[in-house]
């Protein structure tokens, strides 16, 4: 069988995860450097850095976010196919059983073949 959708919901929930995980890391980042009571340029090139790092954080949790959409998506095409090659064998199935199922070259079960087969 193709495409295990329990793993692949997984991935998906542990990107959102990441990401939502990287998101507080930034604020948290900005939050420590923006309460310490230290003055001069120094300490404001040392906030604008962080600053800065705290954008590319964020970034690269929209990309995981990004990610988790796709695959999500890619999820949903899986679960879409594996209902067409069930779809498939049923109706194989029910035109056996009636003994109207054409002379055709059958599939294993489950496999993806079925989706190209023409009963």
């Amino acid at each position: 069988m193709y495409g295990d959708t329990e793993v692949i919901r997984a991935h998906v929930g542990r990107l959102r995860e990441q990401a939502a995980d990287i998101r507080a890391e930034a604020d948290r980042l900005v939050s420590r450097t923006e309460s310490v009571l230290w003055p001069g340029r120094a300490a404001e090139a040392l906030r604008g850095r962080i600053r800065d790092r705290a954008v590319a954080l964020r970034a690269t949790a929209e990309r995981h976010d990004e990610a988790a959409d796709l695959l999500d998506r890619h999820l949903s095409e899986v679960e879409r196919r594996k209902e067409a090659i069930v779809a498939a064998e049923r109706r194989a199935d029910l035109l056996a059983q009636e003994g109207k199922l054409p002379a055709v070259t059958l599939p294993a079960p489950g496999r993806r073949e079925w989706l190209e087969v023409e009963l």
